[in-house]
């Protein structure tokens, strides 16, 4: 499974997992929409999408690369802003608007696309990024990872 390891990128990650969690909505029982839950899925998905823009702008700004599939081509570490609080701000928004999606889609079910989501970044993106900034950083990435945790 290694060679799946920053091979595919998380925003078709997203995309696969939102399509399962429509398609599993329409075999689970009925759940009938209400105001209130369109509302919070309205405020998960706005703030999942802040976080993942404020932190594609850092990189921006900083002239570092925003490509997930080539995690060994960072021209250097980005700890402000965003990043003061979470090492992976796009994954988190991502993270974000999955959720806000299956609030909107109020089925249950749709918690479990969450979780293989998170369980998938964290081993076939996460970790590798981490390697590759532990042997472009060293020290520099170990004291900030100390320091920010991972996720939130």
């Amino acid at each position: 499974m290694k060679n799946l390891e920053t091979k595919i990128p998380p925003v078709f990650i997203v995309l696969v997992l939102g399509a399962l969690m429509w398609a599993a909505k329409q075999m689970t029982p009925v759940l009938h929409n209400t105001t209130w839950h369109i509302a919070v899925a309205c405020l998960v998905f706005l703030v999942g999408v802040g976080v993942a823009v404020s932190g594609a702008v850092i990189f921006k700004l900083e002239k570092t690369t925003v490509n997930p599939t080539k995690p060994d081509t960072a021209s250097h570490l980005v700890t402000q802003g965003i990043f003061q609080f979470t090492r992976n701000p796009m994954y988190l928004g991502m993270l974000f608007t999955l959720i806000a999606w299956g609030i909107y889609l109020f089925a249950p079910i749709n918690i479990l696309f969450v979780i293989v989501f998170v369980f998938y970044m964290n081993h076939f993106q996460i970790r590798p990024e981490e390697r590759a900034m532990r042997k472009l950083f060293g020290e520099e990435f170990e004291q900030y990872s100390r320091k920010v945790r991972r996720w939130i």
